[in-house]
C-alpha cells in the first residue's frame, strides 16, 4: 500500500518506484536463496528415530550408484574402511508406511527396472524398525504382484537375482530402494565384503574339501607316528 505522497506522485514517478522496489525484492530473494544453498550440504545426518540407524540425506547424488561404488572398491580391494558401519543401504524412495501408500507409490517406483521392456530377476527383502502394524508376508507379496505387472517375464530367483528390491520400514516411514549385486557384496554388510573365501573357511571349518581333510588326518598320523618312533628308541 502507497502512502498519500505516494499516491499524488506522477504516472512516470510512479513506475520508477515500483521498479526499484520489484529491484530490491529480486536482490532479497536472490540472496535469501544463496543463503539456503548454502545450508544445504552434500551429506547431512538425519535424525532416524530408531536406535543404531544413521539416515544420511544427499544433495545431488544417486545413492544406490555411490554405495555400489564403495562396496565394489571394497570387495575388490578387501580394504576394511570403516570400524563401526555395519550395513550400508541407499534409499531412493520414501512413501508412508501403510499398504495402500506402499502399493500406489511403488506403481510408478519400479518402472524404471521392471516395466517392459526392461525385465529382470529379483527377489525382496524386508526390515522393519519401530514399526508393528506391517505384515512382512503382505508387504512381499503385494510389491511383487506390482513388479509382475510391470512386465509378466520378471522373474523370482532367491539364489542370484540380478535386482534386490530393498523395504527398510522405520516407524511410519518405509524406506526403499533396488540394488545390484546384493548376494556378491555380502547383504551390503561392509564388514562381511573385505573378508576372502580363506576367511570364510576359517570360520566354518566343516566347508573343508576332502582333499584339505585329507591332508589334515594325514598329518595328525604322521605326527602320531613319530611320537611311536621316538618311545620305541627310548
Amino acid at each position: 500500500q502507497f502512502s498519500d505522497p505516494e499516491e499524488r506522485l506522477s504516472g512516470s514517478e510512479r513506475e520508477e518506484d515500483e521498479d526499484d522496489v520489484e529491484a530490491a525484492l529480486k536482490k532479497e530473494v536472490g540472496q535469501i536463496r544463496a543463503s539456503t544453498e548454502q545450508k544445504l550440504r552434500r551429506f547431512q545426518s538425519v535424525e532416524s528415530g530408531a536406535n543404531n540407524v544413521v539416515f544420511i540425506r544427499t544433495q545431488g547424488i544417486e545413492p544406490e550408484n555411490l554405495v555400489h561404488h564403495i562396496l565394489k572398491d571394497m570387495h575388490a580391494t578387501k580394504k576394511k574402511k570403516t570400524r563401526v558401519i555395519l550395513r550400508m543401504l541407499p534409499v531412493s524412495g520414501t512413501c508412508k508406511a501403510f499398504m495402500e501408500d506402499m502399493k500406489k507409490y511403488t506403481e510408478t517406483f519400479f518402472e524404471p527396472w521392471f516395466k517392459a521392456p526392461n525385465k529382470g530377476t529379483f527377489q525382496i527383502v524386508y526390515k522393519a524398525r519401530n514399526n508393528s502394524h506391517m505384515s512382512r508376508e503382505e508387504v512381499i507379496k503385494e510389491l511383487a504382484g506390482i513388479v509382475g505387472s510391470l512386465n509378466p517375464e520378471n522373474k523370482v530367483d532367491l539364489n542370484n537375482p540380478q535386482y534386490t528390491i530393498v523395504v527398510e520400514i522405520i516407524k511410519t516411514v518405509c524406506c526403499l530402494s533396488v540394488v545390484r549385486d546384493y548376494v556378491l557384496f555380502r547383504k551390503y554388510n561392509l564388514q562381511e565384503v573385505v573378508k576372502s573365501n580363506k576367511d570364510d573357511t576359517q570360520q566354518n571349518p566343516s566347508s573343508l574339501t576332502e582333499e584339505e581333510n585329507s591332508k589334515v588326518v594325514k598329518s595328525e598320523t604322521e605326527e602320531k607316528s613319530s611320537k611311536e618312533v621316538k618311545q620305541e628308541n627310548n
